[in-house]
């Protein structure tokens, strides 16, 4: 059975019930989403061959610093970085390292910023000089499944809209939802409830209410959906080596509608890619 609560008198942990934030904590997550959209904005033109994905990773901890936010990723649950660099066939949470990108190369870059206790998740895909054809598509098309998602949040719809509204547009376009990740509920907690799944039924989940706070952020493959995690504990690569690509936001429920709240303060929520 699905529980609420309102969030200020909800205890600091995850126990399963789901939370409902007032005005002020829309306030406060706003400030903080929109530093991390500021972030992964100044990121762009740092995305290049021959850059590291450490010397990203330190760009985020220091605009971090300089904004008196934290990393929410530094060591959390021994992870020992700042951000997330997921590059290829990587789906997710892949680590940064002093390899150099190389041209061609499509790179997910996924920052949550702690300030004044609110997390602000977001991610996006960035190209790596020239992408072939396919990778643009592949980034075209999970950026489209994000909107589409959010298209689907309301008050009243079921969590599974969302999911429903996303795995549909992804196999029409012959890619296919990766089944192991999912998103989440986000505010005071990093993760929290309730789980958004990507794949599903617009009549299953919970229902959605006014003040819930959760991010959707879609994993897509050109390939099969199936993954699997390295020996770092971390990084989960798709098996079939197929590219994947993933975008991210931080959305609160309203009355009508939803809030996003890491759009990029500069329009750059699809870096390099066609308006």
């Amino acid at each position: 059975m699905v529980t609420y609560i309102d969030a200020t008198s909800a205890p600091l942990k995850n126990t399963g019930v789901i939370r409902l934030y007032d005005a002020d904590a829309f306030a406060g997550m706003r400030k903080a989403c929109q530093l991390t959209a500021r972030c992964l904005d100044e990121l762009y033109p740092l995305v290049k061959p021959g850059v590291a994905t450490d010397v990203i990773d330190r760009f985020v901890f220091e605009f971090g610093m300089d904004h008196g936010a934290l990393p929410a990723t530094l060591n959390y649950r021994g992870y020992t970085k700042s951000s997330c660099t997921s590059i290829n066939h990587v789906v997710c949470h892949g680590i940064p390292n002093d390899k150099p990108l190389r041209e061609g190369d499509v790179v997910n870059i996924d920052v949550t910023f702690i300030l004044e206790g609110w997390h602000g998740d977001s991610s996006r895909m960035y190209p790596v000089g020239e992408i072939k054809r396919a990778a643009e598509r592949l980034l075209e098309v999970t950026h489209e499944c994000l909107m589409r998602g959010i298209k689907a949040v309301r008050p009243g719809a079921r969590t599974g809209a969302i999911g429903e509204a996303i795995q549909t547009y992804a196999e029409a376009e012959r890619c296919s939802v990766v089944r192991d990740f999912c998103g989440h509920g986000v505010g005071r907690l990093f993760h929290d409830a309730p789980n958004i799944l990507h794949y599903g039924r617009a009549n299953e989940g919970p229902e959605m209410k006014e003040g819930m706070i959760f991010t959707i952020e879609p994993m897509i493959n050109l390939g099969r959906p199936h993954v699997k995690v390295l020996s770092d504990g971390w990084t989960a690569v798709t098996r079939d080596r197929s590219l994947s690509a993933q975008y991210e936001h931080t959305v609160g429920v309203t009355a009508d509608g939803c809030e996003i709240f890491t759009l990029s303060p500069g329009g750059l929520d699809r870096p390099g890619l066609p308006a």
